[in-house]
């Protein structure tokens, strides 16, 4: 474990506060709990243990041990002896009264006087190795029957009870987690009779930890109406008010009055708040909670006081009114300011918990415009953006989009590609089969027109029903909409629906519904099925030109994702799922491609309410950066940055459960090595991009029970288990994430769209300004598109580079709610520097438009990078696709990069096979060619997904390809473990290897 935890995690080894035990006719004795600073092997006696000394004689011990347990059942975990002198295990044990509170061990002392160790929770680890489940094991009995008729029943305790030791610092349980016997409790109970709470003021280093037990520390202190503390001047002093419910409590509230001074100094009240109850959302609208706490448990409410940095020194006093109802608690507060200045607001030290001020950021909140996006232009009934438009009717709904990019999507050219063959329109037809038409537009108005989001509003009214549109869009081509359809009158109706008639080639593809990406079949019949699919919409469109469509309500939530969907899955929308009478049908439909969103019969009273809402996101979002790609040679592995330079690459990951970034998700720890391999790496010319996401949490982080105290606002509700920690300290509801075994580093799974962004946000501008990240990697976004633009404004801030890639396992499995991975990240796309679609994607097996639309990135304005198994160069390299240094043993893509540079790729033109002007085809279908060219030169790759070896010639356009052909040579150059050099000419035959290919230089 690291020994730089800090504060947070520290225990006195020999003079800790003392718990006073008696151990039947002994003295009562001083009882520490000490550090064992790694000195056993956990993986086969626990974490626990206590330090026992036999002062007695004979070949039975005994001793009580007064460990104060916070585990359930302790009864039902083996006990194991050990003699301290040799270290092994003694077989001769029995135990009696085993309880929460003590348990009585007898045991032969094998080497006499002397030190004896008793280990209590011992575990072994079952599951994966990622994914460990830790089983305590069940009691077990080794004693022999001639040692076991020596124990008798009027044995007195002939052992002391030293201590009690944890393997190291941070499974301790000392002091927050050491339980108050039932005796104490009921005993602080009665002398508080009459109260419907009571309140235990804590200081920020000592999280309150358990729900369920008070813990001794409380017992020892009593209930206490003052808290004093110190903080610096500029400090976010954090601390928590310990809430006790003796009955039921209700909408529990803390208030805060003035902190003031005796000569008059004033601390306002608005500088005080409490987390729990107040602050701000992820979307930066406000945040309010409501807190209930049954009887018998514990709430913890964090505060904090935001000491401004003008207060002047001196000590200050004010009140805490802790209420519920009609019963209410004051605390009176003495807070003592320092003069001192606290450098960055104390965010530099997060152990002392001045971070959950961040839980409240609106940081990068305001919708501006992010490059190489442009400002919004609205001209009458038509918004323009960046290579595409919108043509709005005056029912709100679109009459038009548009997009403007090249089929190469290297540019954005003049030529509109129309998406829509006829205005989008909701169908609402009545029982008696006949369609409401008869509507009338009682406004259009645009709400908003800046930069970044165009918004308007529509009324339309009929006799039987108003429908309200309310849409938006943003600047990077997300178009919202919020349809409230009212009953002005009790109807029946046979069906509503929303329908999309698409021009078909505008819908050659399709990704979604339980369809792989790929060409779109002739006709789809989709039915709702949250329960067990992540479906809610698709993408279909082409490389130029497409939309991606989902349907949602006004109680959509962001279900789960990797490994977790079905555990957090959708919510069927009331409207569009009807009680699972609703669907989707994609079929032709005379010269369109008619996507039909249907909801199915269903009555509605009058004044009955539904949503019908829906999202698109209108692609490409921007043309192909292909010099990014050439430029940006990743290395993805934590290395000597020698080694790394050598290699040609210019960008390094770094992952988690590496020495400068060992705990997933929480890249604050060893933030100074962080810095210094960054500032190494910026002088060797290498750019720095760390792992850091939302999804789950290490359990390093040191607020990981602040988070806990907000219930399920930041963690998931589960079953609990997992690594045997999470089990002993976090106790239960939560799910259990990804475990790293060297460093034992266990995450918990977080929950949907909360304030822990706004943290993630503020930590991500703290990395670039105190850090100097030149970007991020993210394995896969349990975020929205709200927090992917905070993060890429905070990360490309002042001419940072601000990278952003993104890895994905493929989604489409059970686990994850047959998702496809394109599909389910198509929000952050227009953030993203490169997409790197990795385990579990079949590069051999799949056909070019499942490369094209799942894995390339292209008809999104972006390019990727192969993962699995090293993926296919051959194929790759036809969307310019390489595999990662050094992942990979079974491809090396440095001998691709060396071409790249020897033929001078950057600057050149990139003309796929999927463009109309790609100046380079075979005469086989199944051989594909794409071109990069330049003036004078060209590099054609070739790539086969032939059934088997094949032979081909090339038809080439030679003005396509702006080159002489009398003038032309054309070579296959030597490629290390890609292709032989050969002799070729122009009109000859190309012999191309089963699922592999060629790469031709073409100079004149």
């Amino acid at each position: 474990m690291q020994n730089n935890l800090k504060p947070r995690f520290f225990i006195s080894s020999l003079f800790a506060l003392c718990l006073f035990i008696t151990t039947g006719a002994l003295q009562a004795q001083e009882l520490k709990y000490t550090d064992g600073n790694d000195s056993w092997n956990p993986d086969l006696l626990g974490n626990h243990r206590a330090i026992v000394q036999f002062t007695g004689s004979g070949t039975v011990a005994k001793t009580t041990i007064d460990w104060r347990r916070r585990d359930e059942n302790p009864e039902q975990k083996r006990i194991i002896v050990q003699d301290a002198k040799t270290g092994k295990d003694i077989l001769n044990v029995k135990s009696e009264n085993i309880n929460r509170e003590s348990g009585t061990v007898l045991f032969e002392p094998v080497s006499g006087k002397g030190t004896y160790y008793v280990y209590y929770l011992p575990y072994i680890d079952e599951g994966k190795a990622n994914y460990p489940k830790g089983v305590y094991v069940k009691p077990e009995n080794t004693a022999d029957a001639a040692w076991l008729s020596k124990v008798k029943a009027d044995l007195k305790p002939n052992c002391s009870v030293s201590e009690i030791q944890s393997i190291n610092a941070f499974n301790s349980f000392y002091p927050m987690e050491v339980i108050a016997t039932a005796t104490e409790t009921q005993n602080i109970i009665a002398q508080n009779k009459g109260k419907a709470f009571l309140v235990f003021p804590e200081d920020r280093t000592n999280s309150i930890r358990m729900q369920k037990d008070l813990p001794k520390r409380w017992i020892d202190k009593g209930v206490q109406n003052t808290f004093t503390d110190t903080a610096l001047r500029g400090e976010y002093l954090a601390f928590q008010l310990g809430v006790y419910a003796l009955q039921d409590l209700n909408n529990l509230k803390v208030t805060f009055s003035d902190l003031k001074s005796k000569d008059g100094k004033t601390i306002a009240a608005k500088s005080i708040s409490c987390i729990n109850t107040d602050g701000t959302k992820y979307d930066g609208t406000v945040f309010s909670n409501t807190v209930n706490v049954s009887k018998g448990r514990i709430q913890a409410m964090w505060c904090g006081i935001d000491v401004p940095e003008s207060t002047v020194a001196g000590d200050y006093f004010g009140e805490f009114l802790v209420s519920s109802g009609g019963a209410a608690q004051t605390v009176t507060l003495h807070l003592v300011v320092k003069e001192e200045v606290t450098h960055n607001g104390g965010i530099d030290q997060p152990e002392k918990m001045t971070r959950l001020k961040w839980l409240n950021s609106t940081m990068a909140q305001e919708n501006t415009v992010i490059a190489p996006y442009t400002p919004l232009e609205v001209k009458e009934a038509e918004v323009s953006l960046l290579g595409r438009k919108v043509l709005l009717n005056k029912n709100g709904l679109p009459a038009q989009i548009q997009t403007f990019f090249t089929p190469e999507m290297t540019s954005i050219g003049t030529k509109a590609n129309d998406i829509l063959t006829a205005p989008a329109q909701f169908h609402l037809v009545d029982n008696t089969g006949k369609e409401i038409n008869n509507w009338k537009n009682t406004s259009f108005k645009f709400t908003k027109k800046e930069a970044g989001t165009v918004s308007w509003e529509s009324t339309n009214t009929d006799t039987a029903v108003e429908m309200q549109v309310n849409g938006t869009l943003e600047f990077d081509g997300f178009l919202s909409y919020t349809v409230k359809i009212t009953a002005l009158e009790d109807v029946t109706f046979n069906d509503i629906n929303f329908q999309m008639p698409l021009q078909p080639t505008s819908a050659k593809y399709l990704m979604g519904l339980g369809q792989k990406g790929g060409e779109r079949p002739e006709s789809i019949k989709w039915k709702w099925d949250v329960a067990n699919k992540n479906q809610d919409g698709a993408w279909i469109g082409n490389v130029n030109s497409g939309l991606q469509f989902s349907l949602r309500d006004e109680k959509y939530s962001r279900p789960l994702n990797t490994n977790f969907y079905l555990q957090k899955p959708l919510l069927l929308p009331a409207s569009w799922g009807n009680g699972n009478k609703g669907g989707i049908d994609i079929v032709p439909s005379g010269k369109s491609v008619l996507v039909n969103a249907y909801s199915g019969s269903r009555s509605m009273k009058k004044g009955d309410v539904l949503y019908y809402n829906f999202n698109l996101l209108i692609t490409p979002f921007h043309a192909i950066n292909t010099d990014f790609q050439w430029d940006s040679k990743f290395y993805h592995k934590y290395d000597n940055l020698d080694t790394i330079a050598k290699t040609g690459a210019t960008i390094v990951n770094i992952h988690h459960a590496t020495p400068i970034n060992p705990y997933i998700n929480y890249p604050f720890i060893e933030h100074e090595k962080m810095k210094n391999y960054i500032d190494e790496a910026h002088g060797k010319g290498l750019k720095v991009k760390i792992y850091n996401t939302i999804r789950e949490l290490s359990n390093k982080a040191y607020e990981t029970f602040a988070l806990r105290s907000l219930g399920h606002e930041i963690y998931s509700p589960g079953k609990g288990g997992g690594f045997n920690w999470l089990q002993e300290h976090v106790g239960d509801d939560y799910i259990a994430a990804w475990f790293v075994p060297g460093i034992k580093d266990a995450a918990i799974v977080n929950s949907g769209m909360n304030r822990w962004h706004n943290y993630y946000v503020e930590g991500m501008n703290w990395l670039v300004q105190n850090v100097g990240i030149d970007g991020v990697y993210l394995d896969d976004v349990a975020f929205d598109r709200v927090t992917m633009k905070r993060v890429k404004r905070v990360l490309t801030q002042n001419g940072h580079p601000g990278i952003i890639d993104l890895h994905s396992a493929n989604q489409y499995n059970k686990s994850d709610g047959f998702n496809n991975s394109a599909n389910l990240y198509m929000e952050h796309f227009p953030y993203l520097n490169k997409l790197w679609f990795g385990e579990y994607f079949d590069y051999e097996k799949n056909q070019p438009d499942f490369f094209l639309t799942e894995v390339s990135g292209i008809p999104f304005g972006l390019m990727g990078e192969m993962l699995q198994d090293g993926g296919n160069a051959w194929r790759g390299m036809i969307y310019g696709m390489t595999n990662r240094m050094p992942w990979s043993d079974n491809a090396d893509p440095r001998p691709i990069w060396k071409v790249w540079n020897d033929f001078g790729i950057k600057g050149s033109e990139m003309v796929g096979y999927w463009s109309e002007n790609c100046p380079v085809k075979t005469t086989n279908t199944k051989v594909l060619a794409t071109v990069y060219k330049k003036k004078g030169s060209a590099l054609i790759s070739i790539a086969s997904w032939a059934d088997n070896d094949v032979k081909v010639k090339l038809n080439i356009d030679w003005k396509k390809l702006g080159i002489d052909p009398a003038k032309a040579t054309i070579t296959i150059p030597e490629i290390k473990n890609f292709q032989s050099v050969q002799q070729f000419s122009i009109n000859a035959e190309l012999p191309v290897a089963k699922a592999k290919g060629l790469l031709l230089i073409v100079k004149q």
